[in-house]
């Protein structure tokens, strides 16, 4: 009876219409419009027309605009219906979409591709791609399309000619997919040369690595989905980079050579299209070397330099090769505290070091008119903004404005599209020239959100017990009175490379958060130290003892938390996802008390059932690091649970997979103890589309009912 009426109080919660101005935020509208009704206007698919000062744009994602500087009164160039009707296709957007010249463009969809003459109002398709082909990547000078089908790499010429790179009926040997489970930023697994006459590929020998069950109960009966999940300790894939040259129909291959099981990434091509760059990286992630080789043979050429840590080596870009510089590039190393950039020759000598910032570079961007551009913090983490800096050394800010910029240069160099938002600036869209002046302000979006009734956030910061200073969030009510006491719901992460609070719209927050506070809640989030954007000394405190550093700062949030007079700290909730979820797990269980209610998705129990490439960075092998292993397990902890938990699981997780809450949930009960758990059937590591308001009611729900 206590439960039902609890229930009910939650329903009205729930249901409760809003007093005063404002229409009411819907949980269903905060979770599934917060990038379509809410997001601000902006210029979407801006284009700068090549060898020339005009640019397009998309209106509605089925008008494509055309525009220039020092006119930007916009007109229609072409709409999606007309582009259908001129070349037969049933295309619903501009997706893909980009300039050949001043007259000709390319679109595609990942399977159709099409070009489009706007001067001859012509267009043609170029390639159609059968739905088994997946990995799609486009050469623009030759307009041939390299692609992937199941386990083997395909090229169809622009003439129509069907290529077969590889053909392996081993389902074990994977060739142009992404390798080494998409970490070192790997992202893709196919590189056209510069020229198109070779395709390089990533190929991984999976024989090794232990099929992994996961059930289908989509069908009846239920059916084996086995992937191949290297588990930290365990086989690993082996890596090989093939490279076929078009014309002779052969194929070289690249391999590791300091270790069968090591790391192949960062490939990158020179500009002549006669090398290879490759980053090998030992499977013990602390020892990189950057080889070159020769792309007609895969013959290794030199070592350019290596680089070594006790903790870890994580490169994540590519050599970036200098237009018309002998094969000079830009190289992106944290070996000196930070993300730098280093110019080096051909011969691997160190030109010289051309950033030395106390803060974090970002990407590479571009090179024209002898600078690079690059993106990177600048002073403040929570900013990305725009630089650029002279093979000599002289560095220069181009967007001074604070917030998240993303910017476009044209091709002359001279104008910048800069489209950026902040805590103030719901977006804009501006011309700038390379000095930072506005030129031309294009657009600025109004607060979407403003007919809304919704409490705003609070940026600030505090310090962790080592001094180190760190940013919180608190989202409050919009009738927020400090005389009052609220209830909290911490949103965690806390992992590598995540930033939860940005100077950006809405701050890097959900707009769920907004709803929950309109519920009478405070909802708090602190980026812990071992988050991204802060430095290698930020980041690295966590090696061989996940979760220690972590919860240490998240309990100083708590004591921030405490220090408010308006805060009930005898209702307090924790929530969080993946790395989260392991967060949220480990302080109901190690700070047992702290938190009344915890919610946890998809979370890491024990390291030793996670995937080798992330886990062995940061902890190393369980036989190397048995104490950090041990200590750093949900399993070891268990017995100390008090409250209520909550635990949620995608059944078809592929990187979470659910042994991690399967086994958590066993101690549990071998143990005596209640908690809650809550599968999502046919869902991977979250859960999208519709049933995400499945998801979300179900976890706020949960943290109202049970944080009375």
């Amino acid at each position: 009876m206590i439960k039902q009426l609890v229930t009910l109080v939650a329903v009205v919660l729930f249901t409760l219409p809003a007093f005063g101005q404002g229409k009411e935020l819907t949980l269903e509208d905060a979770v599934m419009e917060q990038y379509r009704g809410f997001y601000p206007k902006s210029l979407p698919m801006f284009s700068w027309v090549p060898n020339t000062d005009c640019y397009t744009y998309l209106d509605s994602y089925t008008k494509l605009m055309k525009a220039s500087v020092g006119n930007s009164a916009a007109k229609e160039l072409l709409n999606i219906q007309e582009f259908n009707e001129k070349v037969n296709a049933k295309m619903t957007w501009f997706s893909g979409l980009e300039w050949k010249d001043e007259n000709e463009f390319w679109i595609n969809d990942g399977q159709s591709f099409f070009s489009y003459n706007i001067a001859q109002k012509k267009g043609k398709l170029l390639h159609g791609l059968d739905e088994n082909s997946e990995n799609a990547i486009f050469h623009n000078r030759t307009e041939s399309v390299a692609f992937t089908k199941d386990n083997n790499v395909y090229i169809n010429t622009r003439v129509g000619l069907e290529i077969i790179v590889t053909d392996n009926e081993d389902k074990n040997i994977v060739s142009g997919q992404a390798i080494a489970r998409s970490e070192f930023g790997i992202t893709t697994g196919v590189f056209w040369s510069p020229d198109g006459g070779s395709l390089a590929y990533y190929q991984k020998d999976e024989t090794n690595i232990h099929d992994y069950p996961l059930l289908d109960n989509s069908v009846t009966p239920g059916a084996l989905i086995s992937i191949k999940y290297p588990m930290a300790g365990q086989s690993s894939e082996k890596a090989k980079v093939g490279i076929y040259n078009i014309a002779n129909h052969s194929t070289s291959f690249i391999k590791p050579r300091q270790g069968e099981e090591n790391y192949l990434t960062n490939l990158s091509w020179t500009k002549d299209n006669k090398y290879l760059f490759v980053a090998e990286v030992n499977r013990g992630q602390n020892h990189m070397w950057l080889n070159v080789y020769d792309a007609s043979s895969g013959k290794f050429i030199r070592t350019l330099f290596e680089e070594e840590n006790d903790k870890w080596i994580e490169p994540e870009h590519p050599a970036y090769v200098l237009e018309g510089k002998s094969n000079e590039f830009i190289w992106i190393s944290e070996r000196d505290g930070y993300n730098n950039l280093y110019h080096y020759n051909f011969e691997g000598v160190l030109i010289n070091q051309l950033t030395s910032n106390e803060f974090v570079v970002k990407d590479i961007i571009d090179y024209k008119n002898g600078k690079v551009f690059f993106t990177a913090t600048g002073e403040s983490p929570l900013d990305t903004k725009l630089f650029n800096v002279t093979l000599k050394g002289k560095q220069s800010e181009v967007t001074r404005l604070a917030g998240t910029h993303d910017v476009s240069i044209s091709t002359n160099g001279k104008y910048f599209h800069d489209q950026y938002s902040s805590h103030d600036v719901a977006s804009r869209d501006l011309i700038i020239n390379s000095s930072g002046k506005i030129l031309e302000a294009l657009m600025e979006s109004s607060d979407m959100l403003s007919e809304m009734k919704i409490g705003e956030a609070e940026i600030s910061s505090i310090s962790a017990n080592d001094g180190t200073k760190l940013y919180t969030r608190l989202i409050k009510p919009s009738d927020f009175d400090p005389n009052k006491k609220y209830p909290v719901l911490v949103y965690v992460y806390g992992g590598p490379h995540a930033q939860l609070i940005t100077n950006s719209w809405l701050d890097g927050s959900s707009l769920w958060m907004y709803w929950m506070a309109e519920q009478g809640y405070l909802v708090y989030t602190i980026d812990n130290r071992g988050s991204g954007e802060r430095g290698f000394a930020f980041e690295s405190q966590i090696h061989r003892q996940l979760g220690n550093i972590e919860m240490e700062d998240q309990l100083s949030g708590v004591e921030d938390l405490k220090s408010r007079p308006y805060v009930d700290v005898d209702r307090l909730a924790v929530h969080g996802w993946s790395f989260g979820g392991f967060m949220t797990t480990s302080l109901m269980l190690r700070e047992p008390g702290t938190f009344q209610v915890g919610v946890a998705g998809g979370p890491v129990t024990d390291w030793k059932y996670y995937e080798a490439m992330y886990g062995e960075r940061y902890m190393d092998t369980p036989e190397e690091n048995p104490k950090g292993y041990e200590e750093s397990s949900l399993l070891t902890h268990a017995a100390n649970l008090k409250g209520d938990l909550l635990l949620i699981h995608g059944t078809v997780d592929d990187v979470v997979v659910m042994q991690h809450n399967f086994s958590l949930v066993q101690k549990f009960i071998e143990l005596g103890i209640q908690m809650d758990f809550f599968p999502y059937p046919m869902h991977k590591h979250n859960v999208r589309g519709k049933d995400r308001i499945h998801l979300m009611t179900k976890v706020l729900e949960y943290v109202i009912i049970n944080n009375q």
